[in-house]
């Protein structure tokens, strides 16, 4: 069952008799305004243990939740959803990813600098947040970047890169980032550059866009 625990993200809880693992109560877990007191399980698999990986919540105020068990997602080594490994989180079947290519005129200005210009830009499109503007590297100022250790993860788009921006003396952390290998359905944003809305100045089409 998929289970909304907090305004963004969701969580698989599966009923206990379909658990292939030992559960073995290791005391209590935290508490949830809304599920109630939890208990704490180790999962053992062979003689292989990970501690507090499991979690019930058998007098819930929630009724759909006392017979379920959620297994905690860093505690496992992969998740599938049928034949297909997910990433990061669980899915939401109420989110979508749309990427369009589009001919607008999209330039980026940090600190009043034109660090990127393109006119074919693709327009990633996502449930909840702010368009992005995905660009070319050639159509960047490529030597404005300089690449960080940061890295994200995203269940729809797959693992990004990042970019802080340098405009003379000041450094910009982690400005723009990319994903050079997109999962399958966000592929046509393979290796381009987005910037954060939020940070720097976007102009399409000469408007300056207001910053999310």
């Amino acid at each position: 069952m998929l289970v909304w625990e907090g305004t963004h993200y969701l969580a698989y809880y599966i009923p206990v008799e379909d658990v292939r693992a030992d559960l073995i109560e290791n005391g209590a877990g935290r508490r949830s305004p809304s599920r109630g007191d939890a208990v704490s399980y180790i999962v053992k698999v062979g003689d292989t243990e990970a501690k507090d990986a499991a979690i019930r919540y058998p007098d819930s105020p929630v009724e759909e939740l006392r017979g379920l068990v959620r297994l905690d997602w860093d505690a496992m080594d992969a998740w599938f959803e049928e034949d297909q490994e997910v990433f990061v989180h669980p899915r939401s079947p109420h989110h979508r990813v749309d990427i369009l290519p589009s001919s607008r005129r999209v330039r980026v200005e940090v600190d009043g600098v034109t660090v990127a210009e393109s006119g074919s830009p693709r327009m990633l499109f996502e449930t909840g947040l702010p368009v992005r503007y995905y660009l070319p590297k050639t159509h960047v100022r490529m030597d404005l970047l300089e690449h960080t250790d940061t890295s994200t993860g995203c269940p729809y788009k797959g693992t990004a890169e990042y970019w802080s921006v340098r405009i003379g003396d000041a450094v910009h952390k982690d400005f723009a980032w990319s994903y050079p290998t997109p999962l399958p359905e966000s592929r046509d944003i393979a290796g381009l550059i987005s910037f954060y809305n939020e940070r720097v100045d976007i102009y399409v089409d000469g408007v300056l866009q207001e910053r999310p």
